[in-house]
This record gives structure tokens, C-alpha cells and sequence, in this order.
């Protein structure tokens, strides 16, 4: 039985290739799978395409500002981080494309999670700790890498979206990896999309469930 009620999607693309990009074709793949079981309302956010700002000294006074207390212009400089917390707050399943440059995350993606990464929006701290605050949702990450073996020691990428994602509350996090793609790209491609069910296994797919 599929879903007859659409799941709310947010899509991430981060890798510089528009055309020739492992991680975007298998993106492409998670969402197609995705599409398989019922209706999909989709926002796509690429990163690559409309880069997110960079943290500056504005940005920080008027995120650290009363919400009732900022100025317009305080208001403009959160305009951009206000944006992409409510793709995120809206999303069912957040889908990224992460693909591995210098063991870690593209720039773009960083300066994503900068813009999310927000107390009192996305997490808080409590007397016991920080709690994030975006329960109840899942996480699937389309990783590639040219050397980089997924959860290695030197894989700097998947570990530290997985964090970023859990402080926020999202601890349901799946990976479906291309890595080591410069030798047998073809196989590890093909490797990495045979996951994807696994990947989709314990979504609801049914209004019931």
C-alpha cells in the first residue's frame, strides 16, 4: 500500500557539477525511489546554484536579538537563515547531496548548516544539555567520494552531517554511498543505488502506518 498523503521533501544539492555530478544522479535515484512510494511535495534547494551566505558579525547580532526587539535591518540580515529553517522545519525527509571534497563537506553546505543551526529555532539548550528541536524526521544522505572510504578515518564529511543533523533532533539518518568512485566507478555507482531501498525501508508508506 502506497501513501495517498504527499511526504514533504527537501532536496540539497551541494556539489559544484551541474551536469557529470555523481551525487546529484544519485539523488536523483533516492528521489525517484522515493516517488515510488505515493505522492512527493518536493522543494529543491541548490546550494551549488544560489550559494548561502556566510556568517557575519550582523547576522550574529540579529540572530542573538530579541525577535520582537530587531530592526529591519536586523530582520534582512536573517532573511536568507529564516528561508532555509522553514524548508527545513516543513520537510518530512531531507534528502542531501553530499558530495566529499577534501574529506569534508563542500563550503556551500557548511554555510548551510550555519544558517540552520539556530538556538531557539532549530535546537535549544536546557538545563540538561542542548535538544534539538526537529524530531520526528529522516535524513538521507547521497554521498560520493573519488578516495574517501564512508566512515573511515578520514571521512570528515558523513560523521559531521550526521552530528550537525542529530543536534538538531534528526537522528533517523540513512547514507547511501558512492565512495572510492575513481576506481570501478560503474560498480560503486551501482553499489550505492542498490542500498537505496534499505535506505527508504522504514519510511511510512502508507497513511496507516
Amino acid at each position: 500500500m502506497t501513501r495517498a498523503t504527499p511526504l514533504s521533501v527537501l532536496r540539497i544539492d551541494a556539489s559544484a557539477r551541474t551536469t557529470g555530478s555523481v551525487t546529484r544522479d544519485l539523488t536523483d535515484h533516492v528521489m525517484q525511489a522515493l516517488g515510488e512510494t505515493g505522492p512527493l511535495d518536493i522543494t529543491v534547494r541548490d546550494l551549488a546554484a544560489t550559494p548561502p551566505p556566510l556568517l557575519d558579525e550582523a547576522w550574529i547580532h540579529a540572530n542573538f536579538t530579541d525577535p520582537a526587539e530587531r530592526s529591519a535591518e536586523a530582520r534582512a540580515a536573517l532573511a536568507v537563515s529564516d528561508t532555509l529553517v522553514a524548508e527545513l522545519k516543513a520537510a518530512d525527509v531531507i534528502v542531501i547531496g553530499l558530495p566529499v571534497y577534501n574529506f569534508a563537506p563542500p563550503a556551500v553546505l557548511k554555510a548551510w548548516v550555519d544558517m540552520v543551526a539556530r538556538a531557539r529555532e532549530t535546537f535549544r539548550y536546557t538545563a540538561e544539555g542542548p535538544e534539538g528541536l526537529l524530531t520526528g524526521k529522516r535524513a538521507i544522505l547521497a554521498m560520493a567520494s573519488g578516495g574517501t572510504e564512508t566512515g573511515s578515518a578520514i571521512d570528515f564529511a558523513s560523521p559531521y552531517l550526521r552530528h550537525i543533523l542529530g543536534f538538531m533532533g534528526i537522528t533517523d539518518v540513512s547514507v547511501v554511498a558512492a565512495d572510492r568512485h575513481m576506481t570501478a566507478q560503474d560498480d560503486r555507482i551501482a553499489a550505492a543505488r542498490a542500498t537505496v531501498g534499505d535506505a527508504l525501508a522504514s519510511l511510512r508508506l502508507d497513511d496507516a502506518a
